[in-house]
């Protein structure tokens, strides 16, 4: 197995991550006791690379790590942890908004300090811009971090290759954060190659499309339960229906090839570049192991096109976000 950088001088890491949203409630019930297990499994795998945030469960995951550190001491050691700040509720009405002033991001990565029971985190992200910090100001507050001792590195989530090439020219930026995955391929349009140039990681979260890329994609039933995917285009009728009949034949593919679908699409992902690394999300050990076939899995350039040739881009039915849940993310090309 071969091992990935958080950038082009950062950690070295198992080139699939733990995506720790799924820590909190957000894709479905789970517990302290369910979120450490994974945790077991992925120090017995060698999986040393987390992904959370303070507003996964307002704090839920970040607390939940903490309490494994403080359990097991030897983690603390093993894992190399990013967490993000920067959205926060809107104090004068519903809904969330984006602090980007250095007094905010630095108590926020206070608070995450404490949650998760560590001097300082391996890379710290900013959640989301506001349009109206220049990325050039808020890049010197997160370098600012890293003077300080409380970071290792600094990430940003969801920009764009412009505004990447803007605040990797005050400070170079370990990783940026992006949806990517068979069923969300925007990052082909300039971030990927951007990435590649300038010696940044591009963590790919929601690798398996939010279970859409698995043999066991969430059932409509339990989607109305979720408040994110009720109102998330591919899952709404008609493109839910459409989009699970899209996936039959990468589900038959995948067997195949002797693969879960999860593995087979996170060794996709993988096969895009030595420099992008999936961070999968799961509540279940048994999904866990599925989503690691691909650590050790090279893809040939056959399989690749086998793949492409029953997922070809743009084949998902809705688009990624709801016109509420591209708040935030920045758009380009």
């Amino acid at each position: 197995m071969k091992t990935r950088t958080l950038g082009k001088n950062g950690a070295h890491i198992h080139p699939i991550g733990i995506g720790a949203m799924s820590f909190s409630n957000f894709y479905g019930t789970t517990n302290e006791v369910e979120s450490h297990s994974i945790l077991d499994a992925a120090m017995a795998a060698g999986v040393n690379h987390i992904d959370t945030a303070n507003v996964y469960g307002m704090g839920t995951s970040e607390s939940v790590i903490g309490s494994y550190l403080r359990a097991n001491p030897a983690a603390k050691d093993h894992f190399c942890i990013a967490t993000k700040g920067s959205i926060t509720r809107n104090p004068n009405g519903p809904g969330n908004v984006f602090n980007n002033s250095a007094p905010h991001l630095e108590a926020e990565l206070d608070g995450s300090l404490r949650r998760l029971g560590v001097e300082a985190v391996d890379l710290y992200y900013l959640h989301r811009r506001d349009p109206d910090v220049p990325i050039e100001e808020v890049t010197e507050t997160l370098a600012g971090f890293v003077k300080a001792g409380k970071i290792k590195s600094i990430g940003f989530s969801e920009i764009a290759p412009t505004s990447l090439r803007r605040a990797h020219a005050v400070h170079p930026v370990a990783a940026v954060q992006s949806e990517y995955s068979l069923s969300t391929r925007s990052p082909e349009m300039g971030l990927l190659q951007t990435c590649a140039e300038l010696g940044t990681a591009l963590v790919a979260f929601s690798p398996v499309g939010r279970s859409l890329l698995t043999d066991t994609p969430l059932s409509h039933a339990a989607v109305q339960d979720l408040a994110f995917l009720v109102n998330n285009p591919r899952f709404m009728e008609p493109n839910y229906t459409a989009n699970i009949a899209a996936v039959a034949p990468f589900q038959a593919l995948a067997a195949q090839m002797g693969m879960s679908a999860a593995g087979l699409a996170i060794a996709w992902v993988m096969a895009q570049g030595d420099h992008v690394i999936p961070i999968p999300g799961t509540r279940s050990v048994t999904h866990f192991t599925q989503l690691l076939e691909a650590a050790d899995r090279v893809l040939s350039a056959e399989e690749i096109a086998a793949v492409e040739r029953v997922l070809p881009i743009g084949w998902a039915h809705g688009e990624r976000y709801s016109a509420a849940q591209w708040y935030g993310p920045e758009k380009y090309c």
